[in-house]
């Protein structure tokens, strides 16, 4: 079924189209809503919730402007951030802090260190250190570098200042590499036992 067809069906409330629909950007959404998330159980709840929220909102769609695919993503984007902001506990929570007897490694943002290179770190700990960040940081990391959001959109979306959303994000990047490592590292020990 074309998607102009889709749609209007899925707006008259037929329920094989929305069940089309939902078939056809299920993984779509998933991904994404796991990586906004901060953990299965809140990406399941953001899927189910972004789907009625598209519904809702597929009156709105212009195909002239866009395909179906882009306003999908770009409206379940939306969707995603003020779920998380939503959340108004996270937001309390600035950090959890462990006490280790010795540091395996130093994080400094004011000294050069080597760099994760996120395309040979494992899916799974990627996503496990994605959902330790704290939300905003989660929010910023996702928009900028994984959706190519510049920061001054990435501001707009997130209605917060540029300079708050570069203070995040490099607060993101410097806790995900910490993450990384630590996630590496308990990753490799669970091998071992």
């Amino acid at each position: 079924m074309p998607d102009l067809e889709l749609i209007s069906a899925c707006i008259k409330n037929d329920k094989i189209a929305k069940k089309q629909f939902y078939e056809a950007f299920y993984t779509l959404l998933a991904v994404t809503a796991l990586r906004y998330s901060k953990n299965k159980e809140q990406s399941t709840e953001m899927v189910q919730s972004g789907f009625v929220f598209l519904f809702q909102e597929l009156h709105k769609f212009k195909a002239a402007h866009k395909s179906i695919e882009d306003w999908v993503k770009e409206e379940f984007i939306n969707f995603c951030v003020q779920f998380v902001r939503n959340i108004r506990s996270e937001y309390y929570v600035a950090s959890t802090v462990r006490v280790t007897d010795t540091p395996a490694k130093t994080y400094d943002l004011f000294i050069d260190s080597t760099l994760t290179d996120f395309k040979n770190v494992d899916f799974d700990v990627l996503v496990k250190s994605l959902h330790q960040l704290v939300p905003s940081q989660r929010l910023i990391f996702n928009l900028h570098v994984v959706e190519g959001y510049d920061l001054i959109k990435s501001a707009e979306i997130l209605e917060a200042s540029e300079q708050t959303v570069k203070a995040n994000l490099e607060k993101a990047r410097f806790n995900l590499q910490k993450n990384i490592d630590k996630n590496n590292k308990s990753l490799k020990n669970e091998q071992f036992v």
